[in-house]
């Protein structure tokens, strides 16, 4: 099984980041346990501040790769090209936020992703990922 692990912007910064919203682990050390954890998986990990880069990688890899795992962060709540580029693609997209996104902000409650994906795992810290990848198992 193939899987790609897309996240988007300001990710980069996990571990330095709001610790006490995100957690004080980066996501480089976090994703090397995934890829431990589930050593039967093909699990590749693609992150970008630019909203372009992230909707040509959704291209370039849904067609051919067996699921997604898409945190477009702060793009969720704006992009309605990502949300397009989900709908048009055949593989199955999993939408995960660490933080529990309906506990913040109003602006945080839309998704223009979610109507495209296949489920949505949000508020549960980085374990959303495992949960994701489970997802697809």
């Amino acid at each position: 099984m193939k899987l790609i692990i897309i996240n988007g912007p300001n990710l980069n910064l996990l571990g330095k980041r709001e610790p006490e919203l995100y957690g004080s682990q980066t996501f480089e050390d976090f994703f090397i346990q995934l890829q431990f954890q589930f050593r039967e998986v093909q699990l590749e990990y693609f992150q970008s501040n630019i909203e372009g880069e992230l909707i040509t990688k959704l291209q370039e890899v849904g067609f051919s790769y067996d699921g997604i795992i898409l945190n477009a962060a702060a793009y969720t709540h704006t992009s309605v090209g990502i949300g397009d580029a989900v709908k048009a693609i055949d593989t199955p997209v999993v939408e995960v936020h660490i933080s529990n996104v309906s506990a913040r902000e109003p602006f945080r409650h839309e998704s223009h992703i979610s109507a495209g994906a296949h489920g949505v795992i949000f508020g549960f810290g980085l374990k959303g990922y495992e949960l994701a990848v489970r997802s697809f198992l």
